[in-house]
């Protein structure tokens, strides 16, 4: 939402409009790839030898499942618009962290078909959202083994605790598939926690005329029988609430990043070693007109976001554009972003932050949120700081003294409860997430010094690249990094992060 507008609202952007649903309608292919950095996933309550129903997130206690650690998904969707029919083939690559006689998968809706694991039946059974497979051998901890589910149906669009909707959105010339923080389970089982990192290569085939966009880089498209398939991979590890699928009738342009070309004017040099990037934009024609000058920007915003803060971490970029209306807000999904409408530069400042902050460094619950928003909030304020617009400072002052929103009740929201600690599932977008989690890094910034917090900035991402990390972790790094000002900085976690009420004016 504007960050003149009394909440701020979640899934990034503080300056993304409300907007409402999409639909779709194809088929999709969806293949994942190998690294991950799994959370703490045990095997757990389900009985003896029996994988855990849930990591115990303190927000979402049935999300993700204990006993094994995704690698690699391969889906197989097909998608008909017209009755908005799914028909499915997941495949699933994991290690098993326990030794196993059953392990859950999360599946909201949808019919199962059949479940093998490495080749072989599986029994099956069901309860809401957890899907159980009980193996015919039992599976060896650290043996990985492969799980192929096949199921079809209408996909949910999914209601959050806050009103927001995710899940599978059907518009008015295709569909978004938008998983934060649990949507993802709508249209392909998995396991969904952000603890459970995974790479993923997808094929989608839908009706010829449609394209069908997901992340990462497209390596073929193919058109037989009046379908078309298109086959995108991402190599780095992802959380499943970052993959998406859109499909529409998108006006697509294709470029790539060259990064010598880059140099002269914005100071980099490679990306990563590579020396371009893939860009891929997918634009829904009705706001191609609106969001051309500010996808032009994004070479620079991207050189500007390297030098602060460090390598991207990805191989490819772009966006999706999608209607005013079909999604009710922009999401970092991983490489390509989606957009509500045409988004202006600073959106694109934010959505591009998380590339790092989220989504290559995933928080470890939904209880870090903050270590998100906080960090793509603060973006925004370096970017506007340096390109003309109000400081950093200034907008801190402004949020202290209370006049930052047109309304007074969205100023006295940002000190309803500490950025690390919301207090329920319905409240972890909510602004002291988003603005003061930005004031704890301006903090942050103000005790270590401008080096250092540069250094910060640069450093955390590239330590934690791929990983996934919690708020105390994030403490004790910058307290490493500016070991002199140690007890300053408990300071700031306890009254700006961890404190209850606005702290007393620094």
């Amino acid at each position: 939402m504007d960050p003149a507008r009394p909440r701020t609202r979640r899934r990034c952007a503080t300056r993304a409009r409300t907007r409402a649903r999409l639909g779709l309608g194809l088929a999709i292919t969806v293949l994942a790839g190998c690294t991950a950095t799994g959370g703490d996933l045990t095997a757990g309550s389900g009985g003896r030898g029996a994988g855990a129903d849930g990591v115990g997130d303190p927000y979402f206690p049935l999300m993700g499942n204990g006993g094994y650690d995704v690698t690699h998904y391969d889906l197989a969707l097909a998608y008909a618009p017209k009755t908005r029919h799914l028909t499915g083939t997941a495949t699933l690559t994991a290690r098993a962290t326990a030794d196993l006689t059953a392990f859950n998968l999360d599946l909201l809706g949808l019919t199962v078909r059949s479940v093998t694991v490495d080749g072989a039946s599986a029994r099956v059974t069901r309860d809401g959202q957890e899907l159980t497979v009980r193996p015919r051998a039992a599976l060896a901890r650290g043996e990985e083994f492969r799980t192929t589910v096949r199921y079809a149906g209408r996909p949910r669009t999914i209601t959050d605790p806050d009103g927001s909707e995710e899940g599978w959105l059907p518009t008015a010339d295709g569909a978004l598939a938008l998983g934060q923080p649990t949507g993802s389970m709508a249209w392909f089982p998995g396991n969904h926690h952000p603890g459970d990192k995974a790479a993923y290569d997808i094929a989608v085939t839908v009706p010829e005329g449609l394209t069908a966009v997901s992340g990462g880089e497209l390596r073929s498209t193919r058109t037989v029988d009046g379908r078309t398939t298109f086959e995108w991979h991402g190599a780095e590890p992802q959380a499943s609430y970052t993959a998406t699928v859109a499909i529409g009738r998108y006006r697509v342009s294709t470029s790539r990043i060259d990064a010598d070309r880059l140099t002269e004017d914005d100071g980099i040099k490679t990306t990563d070693g590579r020396r371009e990037l893939s860009v891929y934009d997918a634009v829904d024609p009705q706001e191609a007109g609106a969001a051309r000058k500010p996808l032009a920007r994004l070479p620079a915003i991207m050189a500007w976001a390297e030098r602060t803060f460090g390598p991207y971490p990805f191989s490819a970029t772009g966006a999706i554009v999608d209607r005013d209306g079909d999604a009710g807000y922009a999401l970092e999904t991983q490489t390509r972003p989606v957009y509500p409408g045409a988004p202006d530069p600073v959106l694109i400042v934010h959505e591009l932050a998380h590339q790092w902050y989220g989504d290559s460094v995933t928080p470890r619950t939904w209880r870090d949120m903050w270590l998100n928003e906080g960090f793509a909030t603060y973006a925004e304020w370096l970017w506007d700081e340096e390109h003309g617009g109000r400081t950093a400072q200034s907008v801190f002052d402004a949020l202290y003294r209370g006049d930052y929103y047109d309304e007074p009740g969205a100023d006295a929201a940002v000190w309803a409860f500490p950025p690390a600690a919301p207090p329920s599932a319905a409240q972890v977008s909510e602004a002291p997430v988003y603005q003061r989690g930005a004031m704890v890094l301006h903090r942050v910034r103000r005790t270590v010094g401008e080096g250092t917090f540069r250094e910060v900035l640069r450093g955390w991402p590239t330590v934690h690249r791929y990983g996934t990390v919690d708020t105390a972790a994030f403490t004790a790094y910058v307290e490493r990094v500016a070991p002199r000002h140690r007890g300053a900085l408990r300071r700031v976690w306890a009254t700006w992060l961890h404190g209850v009420g606005k702290p007393s004016r620094p």
